[in-house]
């Protein structure tokens, strides 16, 4: 786990998955993900599989050409319009 980016108003993680095992016959897919916070509603949401990549292209892009933080808040405003899950400390 990663943590990627910590603001007033979000929190974005990247999570990946473990390497295969040694001696593995069948080796699970290596997978990861995202899962963005929303401090101000205390939602989050998880972004994996196209999501996940398409977020991936999202930083890539911003790692090329430093966008401001109203830039990168706004298009993670967008993202955490898809959160649905309240916030759960446990």
């Amino acid at each position: 786990m990663q943590m990627l980016y910590d603001s007033d108003s979000f929190v974005v993680v990247h999570l990946q998955a473990n390497e295969p095992g040694e001696g593995e016959v069948h080796p699970r897919a290596v997978r990861h993900g995202f899962e963005i916070v929303d401090k101000r509603s205390n939602k989050e949401v998880y972004l994996d599989g196209t999501w996940a990549d398409a977020f991936q292209k999202q930083i890539n892009a911003w790692q090329l050409n430093t966008p401001t933080q109203e830039e990168v808040e706004a298009t993670l405003d967008g993202y955490a319009e898809l959160a649905q899950n309240p916030l759960v400390i446990h």
